[in-house]
């Protein structure tokens, strides 16, 4: 009886089908598995796209990606064979992953020590167009600003071998001011960049180089300013991320002046005169905003180089800027930015005009004189430092403790700061059960 009882779960439970007049097994209307039998699991009716990981990115063209990393190793699995005994699905065998590979990167993982000193051979292939490679490294500037200074050289060598066109030059230009332009604090990065690749792009056409193409694309967003101040929200939100990246670029963008010496460009000091009186001409909010980033972006440049030029157009600028504080139609966080702008101002753009050398500084003529003092509290939770002559004998108080403290600390091997050399080598007071408490707190706090 027991011969054919099946231990698994859920076996022999299934019911068989009715057999009445007219059915039989093989009749279409017959149920083809009963309720409490489940059918056998699907494949999948798509595939993975090819070129995406098994987590689910893109290994290519992603804003997200990092140029090499995911490349780096999946184009090893190119030229992977396959065994021609098994019937394998078209996609699988186009897949660009490879078990062989040495590492393996998902498309979220973030590698910041990505370098460029080796993708030589694989920028040199057919399939990797120019706009993959400057936008990949656009991107990886974009999340690791910290490693311009050790990958641009690099960079900038495989870029002289591909912009060999007119063509290419144009696309590399405009590659680049659109991230610029279009990339939430990527402006500043933007015209480093720029300045690098003035210098440093060997490819010169008759009609100029790297340069002299940045600034005419430029030109083209110039003179679309009075439409675009008076335009729609986006408009005017296009025209200000162009508006800001000029103020970046004019800061950063260098030009041999005169007996070779290295000055700003003035045709983007003009420019930006008329950008601000555009953007003061419809006081609405928005402008108002940009013009203020813009002002404490390079108001003191802007006031030195036309006072050396002696002009007074930052003052008939702040003239304009405090008429539109009295403007109802502004809101009234708007007039607060214009206020502090005006009083940044008056006060030389935060600049100490004379500050004194260090050996005649006294708290009297340099306002930095307790810069690196410490601030203490009273019972009362009120702060003061040594600038507060109230708290003199108080404030004198608090250091001596501090130095008591500091020399009992180097005393008993231990710093000031919380350091532990030994502290509790001669403490006899802890059992083993509070030694085993005390270093799950620790590891528990280096964890947090």
């Amino acid at each position: 009886m027991t011969d054919k009882f099946d231990r698994a779960p859920g076996a022999e439970r299934t019911r068989p089908n009715p057999v009445g007049p007219g059915l039989s097994e093989q009749d279409p209307r017959t149920p083809k598995t009963s309720p409490f039998q489940q059918e056998p699991l699907r494949q999948p009716k798509t595939n993975p796209s090819v070129g995406q990981s098994c987590a689910g990115g893109d290994t290519k063209g992603s804003s997200q990606s990092h140029p090499g990393v995911h490349e780096k190793y999946s184009k090893l699995s190119i030229s992977t064979p396959v065994a021609k005994s098994h019937t394998v699905d078209s996609s699988l065998v186009n897949s660009r992953l490879s078990p062989n590979a040495p590492e393996f990167y998902p498309s979220s993982y973030i590698y910041a020590g990505t370098t460029y000193e080796d993708e030589g051979q694989l920028y040199g292939q057919s399939n990797v167009s120019l706009a993959d490679i400057v936008q990949d490294f656009l991107n990886h500037l974009n999340d690791s600003p910290a490693s311009f200074e050790s990958d641009i050289e690099s960079f900038t060598v495989i870029l002289n071998g591909w912009v060999n066109t007119e063509e290419a030059l144009y696309e590399l230009v405009e590659l680049i001011y659109q991230q610029s332009t279009s990339v939430a604090n990527f402006s500043y990065t933007g015209a480093r960049l720029c300045n690098h690749l003035s210098h440093h792009v060997t490819m010169v056409l008759p009609s100029g180089n790297f340069r002299s193409i940045l600034l005419e694309r430029c030109q083209k967003e110039y003179e679309k300013r009075n439409e675009a101040v008076h335009g729609d929200e986006s408009v005017r939100k296009k025209f200000h991320s162009f508006v800001l990246f000029l103020g970046e670029l004019y800061l950063n963008l260098e030009i041999k002046g005169s007996g070779g010496h290295i000055v700003r460009a003035d045709i983007l000091l003009d420019g930006l005169q008329e950008l601000l009186k555009a953007l003061l001409s419809n006081p609405v909010d928005s402008n108002l905003i940009c013009a203020v980033k813009l002002l404490k972006l390079t108001g003191s440049t802007l006031e030195d180089a036309w006072a050396a030029k002696k002009k007074s157009h930052m003052d008939d600028l702040i003239q304009r800027i405090k008429t539109s504080i009295l403007d109802a139609t502004s809101s009234r966080d708007v007039r607060n930015m214009l206020m502090n702008l005006v009083e940044l101002r008056s006060s030389g753009w935060g600049r100490v005009q004379c500050a004194a050398s260090y050996s005649e500084a006294t708290p009297e003529n340099d306002p930095n004189y307790f810069m690196n003092e410490p601030t203490f509290y009273t019972e009362e939770g009120v702060p003061f430092t040594a600038a507060d002559p109230e708290y003199s004998e108080k404030y004198q108080e608090m250091l001596d403790q501090e130095d008591f403290f500091a020399a009992y600390f180097e005393e008993n091997g231990t710093d000031a700061h919380g350091g532990n050399d030994g502290y509790f080598e001669d403490e006899e007071e802890m059992d083993p059960e509070m030694e085993e408490a005390f270093e799950k707190f620790c590891l528990e706090s280096q964890k947090k």
